[in-house]
């Protein structure tokens, strides 16, 4: 029984090093602060989805076109009022990112992404995530705020048909 333990521990150590080295690495991250705010998108408080319109291939027959933009809403509300203020940003972390930064399709339509433009219709290039510096501002003793961002479809190329599914992280950062 003395060497099954003695393995496992020699096996343990071993595939820790191993993953260690590895890039199966998870990160967390958070905040401590003297605000906290209930957090929205669209109103919705968990699994919120951001329907866009039914476009035509047609609309997307070339790499660069857009097509489609819907605006949605990040809100926060339910905050504790300091009587500073307090300046808000929200923070994006993409998921399938292509490389020209946009949210990649996991639908079954060809040659499309999901463009997201900030609060002042920037394009947001999330290679490297995205903070939208103090978009959420609170006033003097102000519990609630909101800042309007859009999406759109963007041709990669010649749009074929289907489905445009993409997905992102979202949170907020207080300063």
């Amino acid at each position: 029984m003395r060497n099954k333990f003695l393995s496992l521990v020699v096996l343990a150590s071993i595939s820790s090093t191993a993953l260690a080295a590895s890039d199966n690495v998870i990160t967390f991250q958070g905040e401590v602060t003297d605000e906290t705010c209930a957090l929205t998108v669209n109103g919705e408080n968990a699994s919120p989805i951001v329907l866009l319109p039914t476009v035509t291939a047609s609309d997307l027959d070339a790499s660069g076109k857009v097509a489609g933009e819907t605006s949605f809403e990040i809100g926060v509300s339910g905050c504790t009022g300091n009587a500073a203020g307090v300046t808000i940003s929200t923070v994006f972390v993409g998921n399938q990112v292509t490389t020209e930064g946009n949210l990649g399709n996991t639908g079954t339509a060809g040659n499309v992404d999901i463009q997201v433009l900030d609060k002042d219709s920037t394009v947001i290039n999330f290679a490297n995530g995205f903070k939208g510096t103090g978009d959420l501002k609170l006033g003097a003793n102000e519990t609630s705020a909101t800042a309007t961002y859009k999406a759109q479809y963007y041709a990669t190329g010649k749009a074929t048909v289907g489905t445009v599914q993409a997905t992102l992280q979202y949170a907020v950062s207080y300063q």
